[in-house]
């Protein structure tokens, strides 16, 4: 498959909606990131929902829970990943598997430097919880596998965006609601990874984006340029 005919991680209709989204999520991190920062208990958005504790939630749903936070854990993260770039590099779609990798870690690696920097804790002074690193995996996650069937399909502006709205509200808040009901976030640090997962993933597709179809123009220059050498 040529670089000219791969379609694009992040299509052009999709650039501006999801650029906005993507502007808006970094400002709701930064703000209820700066509106908790220090704290250690829940502010009064979360006690609208549950006040976490350990036991939230009884069987069966605390199985429910226990198997949605596997998927956010290295081991059920590695499958989830390891299973669509398998898909990826069969399809011969190797941009894709970049950004299955790539989309998801990033998620991950800014909610993780963003917790030391914002302080808040849970359930002792070591706990760092704020933004939810598990909901920021799976919400990139299925943000770019929305991403892939929006390019594959060459959906428009309108079933592109809702598609990938409804991966990330979906697997957001089954995560989200996981965390909450087993104690380890607050509701608002479920709402920062959401929104973490939000802003990094777009950019990143767009950085693939670009790198991919500038690794791909360099063997066309090459040879226009050979080309043009023979003609002199």
């Amino acid at each position: 498959m040529t670089g000219a005919s791969t379609p694009a991680l992040l299509p052009p209709t999709l650039r501006g909606p999801l650029g906005v989204i993507a502007a808006l999520s970094v400002l709701v991190v930064v703000a209820i990131g700066a509106l908790y920062a220090g704290h250690s208990l829940p502010g009064r958005v979360d006690r609208w929902f549950v006040e976490p504790t350990a036991d939230s939630v009884g069987p069966p749903l605390r199985h429910v829970a226990l198997a949605a936070d596997f998927l956010g854990e290295p081991a059920g993260a590695a499958l989830l990943v390891v299973a669509v770039v398998t898909g990826c590099l069969l399809l011969r779609w190797r941009r894709a598997a970049v950004l299955v990798v790539a989309g998801p870690g990033l998620a991950v690696v800014t909610a993780t430097l963003l917790k030391p920097l914002v302080g808040r804790t849970i359930h002792g002074p070591d706990n760092l919880s704020y933004p939810s690193g598990h909901t920021a995996f799976l919400t990139a996650f299925a943000l770019v596998a929305a991403l892939l069937v929006t390019g594959r399909r060459g959906l428009g502006r309108a079933a592109g965006t809702a598609l990938v709205l409804a991966a990330a509200a979906v697997a957001g808040g089954a995560m989200g609601w996981a965390q909450v009901a087993l104690g380890a976030h607050y509701p608002t640090d479920v709402l920062g990874g959401w929104c973490t997962a939000l802003a990094v993933v777009p950019v990143t597709a767009w950085l693939v984006d670009r790198t991919a179809d500038r690794r791909a123009c360099r063997p066309a220059d090459r040879t226009a340029d050979a080309g043009a050498g023979e003609h002199r």
